[in-house]
């Protein structure tokens, strides 16, 4: 799969002064080039929001740029974080340069409206990983669900684990608290990352990238937590995070699928159109003020449901 050079999204102009105000202090230089609302540059990636809100991303930095700031504070969705614009994340096998022990994690229902947010942490060793190997282990967005909840369940059997699952009431709450997504996040992998040192000794964590790397560390020194810290942009590409990644998203498919049951209605991953309908019968059978109960508040989506 090509990488696209090129990011276009759809922006609400009500919000073009607080995306002028965040890229100002972010460094980018502005102009107010013919069309548009205003152009930021700054080095390795540019920003253009036009008259008609079509928003362009370009440069070979843009991906930290979407994915840390653009999707959780202004477009409120993750198409290009999950798989949009990316190359395919494989494990090699071949690749031996991290065989010493670590925890690894990754999170799963970040980008999907209903259902819980998960983060999960799989310890290894040079024979765990060799495990995890012979188990197929491979980023969990390259495999279906059948084979991810065949395979996770392997993982739990084989090497220690921990996950942190924060059903959507408790998200919501917390998503208040934080009032940041990536925020949110850094406490979920703090959480996780305390528990694993706790239950392994082991303190060299590689984690998959999410936010700028103060984030989590901060998060980390809240808990008065030290470790080996390597926050890596594909980091299922290492065996031990593409291990968290299948255990993330089956504790997101089992509490999608529990939610699903409880409430009689099949509710979809993602944040689709089908999303949206089922949304919409969510609230004709139980009120809006139950949605609380089964997805993620702050998303656009729900300004579609009502």
């Amino acid at each position: 799969m090509e990488k696209l050079t090129t990011f276009v999204a759809s922006v609400d102009i009500a919000l073009a002064d607080k995306l002028k105000s965040d890229l100002q202090n972010q460094g980018f230089e502005l102009s107010v080039p013919a069309y548009t609302v205003f152009s930021g540059k700054k080095k390795g990636v540019s920003c253009t929001l036009y008259c008609s809100g079509k928003l362009t991303v370009q440069g070979k930095e843009m991906q930290p740029f979407i994915e840390f700031y653009l999707e959780p504070e202004i477009l409120k969705s993750f198409d290009f974080s999950y798989g949009k614009g990316k190359g395919d994340a494989l494990v090699d096998s071949s690749n031996k340069t991290l065989s010493h022990p670590h925890i690894g994690l990754d999170e799963s229902g970040k980008g999907d409206f209903f259902g819980p947010l998960c983060i999960a942490g799989v310890y290894a060793d040079e024979a765990g990983m060799e495990k995890l190997y012979s188990l197929g282990v491979k980023d969990s967005k390259l495999l279906s669900d059948k084979a991810m909840l065949k395979i996770g369940k392997a993982i739990q059997e084989h090497v220690p684990y921990h996950i942190v699952k924060i059903n959507p009431h408790r998200y919501n709450e917390l998503y208040e608290q934080f009032k940041n997504l990536n925020k949110l996040l850094a406490w979920g992998h703090a959480t996780t990352i305390e528990n694993m040192v706790a239950s392994t000794n082991c303190r060299d964590v590689i984690i998959d990238q999410f936010a700028s790397e103060h984030v989590v560390e901060t998060a980390l020194k809240r808990k008065h937590l030290e470790v080996n810290l390597t926050q890596r942009h594909r980091g299922e590409e290492d065996v031990v995070v593409a291990a968290a990644s299948i255990l993330a998203r089956t504790a997101f498919l089992h509490g999608l699928q529990q939610l699903s049951d409880e409430y009689g209605i099949t509710l979809p991953k993602g944040a689709s159109a089908q999303t949206i309908a089922a949304g919409k019968e969510f609230v004709r059978k139980y009120g809006k003020e139950a949605l609380t109960k089964v997805c993620k508040l702050h998303f656009k989506t729900t300004l579609e449901i009502y």
